[in-house]
């Protein structure tokens, strides 16, 4: 494994962030710390496209303010994969022949800046995101964090090779069948795969619209789980979004139920290392005091032959139809194989897999009814870069034999770093959980990966103790008050009396109005309006305990209730809206630019 000098400086977000709010180190140094590791790293298979150097640290000088020291990830550089739109950046997917040049953000890239996150560049991939293995573009192959000879994992290679190599302490990658957890598991990672919807793929080159996301690799589950919930959040501008509140992390529940496969269910092709790591993985689980629950993996294995065997191949092929008729040599041939297929598939083949998958889907659920996470090898065995260029098709279906099933039956997953292997090779396991549940996977996660005391990546730098929930603010739940609620207001002692406390003041995005409501006391509703047809908001956010804001929110009385509030630096937080039918005989106060200003004018009047 790699080591460096000055490991004792800080690697992981919390911690540089923590230095940055300190003044011990400036966003400016990091930046520049990112480009001599680049520089000393000497591999330009990682990245398809850098940003000037200059550029960039001049951007992190201009964030060293004090209100941008609030900001989540402040001054952190992040590095993104090359099939996600960033301005300033060409747009590849790993081929030269579809190179565009985008006019602003992908949604996910926007809400990083505005969190204080500085791009650093674009990342390599397998080309169109098609592949687990990290080999098949033109843009070279990025090296394997940990041992040079091995494949660094797809698609998402780059990406995940970055982090590994700690060029920077956090990346974006894509998961449509794995891509976001097998290099995650060959670079010492982990990688967290969002559910569906939960981050907006606007911006996104398609790879297989329907079950695309975004995905996060870090060096730990914290760092994970901030970048998700900095992300997480309803988009227009994706009709695949879905509003899908991101809970709070907690500590490990008590009576945790774990599935793991019945007994000769599991494959490993004869990687008996493997093989024992994924049984220590599960002692660990139980020393740890979760109940290992024996399921029937087949259905998911059957689900999963549908990726590649059923339609959805003719997803990725629409991607590229016009390109293959083109100019087919543009493609790497091994893309070139898998996408044609799927110019052959007739639309009852698609109805029929489809019939199929809602009955795969069934006995998901099923299977969770008795169960709260399953816990699973991310990848069988690792190969090296020499195997899989001789064997490119059939080794890389391998690896997604843990992977592919999980997108079309609407799971999220977060993939963990587990051991390291006496042959040098990592391994690691992946837990799994229904839609909506990505909080809980990263509430077990963290103690798992702790508790495995793993160096991270592979640069040799320990884990730093795992912070307290209440601490961190992890356990906390935000909330933006807009009317009564705020400070000095009727009603804001119902947020001190639950140990509320102020956060800041700030204004929504332009999408809202506001309406005085007839009730006792005065309050107003604000209500969310096509984007740009309304106006921006003044309101507070406060932070609450989780189980205080169970508290609070279950004695909001109609017609409030509580939604996604989209903030004017494109943060996301829960908050008071309105129910529309109540607005009839309300009166449109949205001129006033806020609450406070209209109960002005009143007490005057």
């Amino acid at each position: 494994m790699r080591a460096e000098m000055g490991a004792e400086q800080p690697e992981t977000i919390a911690a540089i962030v923590a230095a940055h709010r300190a003044g011990t180190l400036t966003p400016a140094q990091t930046v520049a710390r990112t480009y001599q590791r680049i520089r000393d790293h000497n591999d330009p298979a990682v990245f398809i496209s850098l940003r000037d150097e200059r550029d960039a640290i001049a951007e992190a000088e201009k964030l060293a303010t004090r209100e941008a020291a609030t900001l989540p990830l402040y001054g952190v550089p992040v590095v993104v994969k090359d099939n996600i739109d960033a301005l300033g950046f060409p747009t590849t997917a790993a081929c030269p022949a579809f190179t565009y040049t985008p006019t602003h953000d992908s949604t996910a890239v926007q809400r990083l800046r505005a969190a204080g996150a500085i791009i650093i560049g674009k990342t390599n991939l397998d080309q169109f995101a098609t592949g687990l293995v990290g080999v098949r573009s033109p843009y070279g192959i990025p090296r394997n964090a940990i041992r040079d000879d091995l494949i660094p994992g797809g698609s998402s290679s780059g990406s995940a090779t970055a982090v590994g190599a700690g060029l920077v302490p956090l990346s974006l990658g894509t998961d449509t069948a794995g891509s976001g957890r097998v290099p995650a598991m060959l670079n010492n990672i982990v990688g967290l795969k969002p559910s569906l919807g939960m981050i907006s793929t606007a911006g996104l080159v398609p790879a297989c619209r329907t079950l695309d996301c975004i995905s996060v690799f870090a060096l730990t589950v914290d760092d994970a789980a901030l970048a998700l919930s900095v992300m997480a959040g309803p988009d227009q501008a994706d009709p695949f979004s879905r509003d899908r509140p991101l809970g709070a992390i907690t500590p490990l529940p008590a009576n945790l139920r774990l599935g793991v496969p019945r007994s000769g269910q599991l494959i490993f092709f004869g990687d008996k290392k493997a093989e024992a790591a994924y049984a220590d993985a599960l002692k660990r689980w139980t020393a740890l005091g979760a109940t290992l629950v024996e399921f029937d993996l087949e259905p998911f294995y059957e689900t999963a032959r549908l990726l590649y065997e059923g339609p959805w191949v003719a997803e990725r092929y629409l991607v590229i139809r016009d390109l293959l008729a083109s100019a087919p040599d543009t493609i790497h041939p091994v893309t070139r194989e898998i996408t044609a297929a799927g110019a052959r598939l007739t639309a009852a083949d698609t109805f029929s897999a489809l019939y199929r998958l809602q009955g795969l889907r069934k006995i998901a659920e099923r299977t969770f009814t008795h169960i709260d996470a399953l816990v699973l090898p991310t990848a069988p065995t690792a190969y090296t870069t020499a195997q899989v260029l001789a064997n490119p098709i059939e080794l890389n279906s391998r690896l997604g034999t843990y992977t592919n099933f999980v997108n079309l039956l609407d799971l999220c997953g977060l993939a963990l770093p587990a051991a390291m292997r006496a042959d040098g090779i990592p391994f690691g396991i992946t837990l799994l959980a229904p839609t909506g549940h990505d909080a809980l996977l990263a509430s077990i996660g963290r103690v798992f990966h702790a508790d495995t005391k793993l160096t991270l990546g592979a640069k040799g730098v320990a884990q730093a103790a795992l912070t307290p929930l209440a601490a961190s603010g992890i356990d906390e739940i935000r909330i933006a008050v807009v009317g009564a609620h705020l400070s000095g207001m009727t009603l804001n002692g119902e947020l001190k009396a639950l140990n509320g406390q102020l956060i800041e003041a700030t204004r929504t995005a332009a999408d809202y109005k506001l309406y005085a409501l007839k009730t006792t006391p005065p309050k107003p509703g604000m209500l969310r309006v096509e984007a740009g047809k309304g106006a921006s908001i003044e309101l507070e956010i406060w932070s609450l305990s989780s189980s205080a804001f169970g508290k609070f929110v279950n004695a909001i009385p109609a017609p409030m209730a509580i939604g996604t509030v989209r903030l004017a630096d494109g943060r996301s937080v829960k908050g008071f809206l309105v129910e529309p039918e109540v607005l009839g005989d309300a009166r449109d106060i949205t001129a006033y630019g806020g609450w406070r200003k209209y109960m002005a004018e009143t007490a005057t009047a």
